[in-house]
């Protein structure tokens, strides 16, 4: 004699998707918390809008430019990226103002004057400042 209670006693075959969301929505929290620390960046001091006219000694000034053919020039000396590193670790060795000034021609990847700036670093340099297009003298 079998006695049955009326419903079907069987397994259900449904996916319970609670705990599934419950983890879905940990890993979501984790990632966005994560994900402010991993972003990399570049501290800028950007410049007065408003620029007083005082005009600095061109003299001492030291600006790199990359060339569209693959070299360098500093000061308007042709250097190659070979001798960059050199000819910039002993311009700076001695100098007090560890300033320079990057221009790039608009044609050259942008990943070449950041390398530029990279190898500047490298070399000693604590102050790197890119001229904005319009500045007298910039021949632009």
């Amino acid at each position: 004699m079998a006695f049955s209670s009326g419903g079907s006693g069987g397994l259900t075959n449904e996916i319970n998707v609670t705990p599934m969301i419950d983890v879905l929505l940990v890993l979501l929290i984790i990632f966005m918390a994560a994900i402010p620390s991993m972003r990399k960046s570049v501290d800028v001091q950007l410049p007065d809008p408003t620029p007083s006219l005082v005009q600095a000694s061109q003299s001492n000034q030291i600006v790199l430019e990359v060339n569209l053919d693959g070299s360098y020039s500093i000061n308007t000396k042709k250097v190659t990226e070979a001798t960059l590193a050199s000819e910039l670790k002993s311009i700076y060795d001695g100098r007090p103002e560890k300033i320079i000034f990057v221009k790039g021609d608009p044609k050259v990847k942008y990943e070449r004057v950041v390398h530029a700036m990279d190898v500047s670093r490298g070399s000693g340099v604590k102050v790197i400042g890119v001229p904005p297009k319009d500045t007298p003298g910039s021949g632009k």
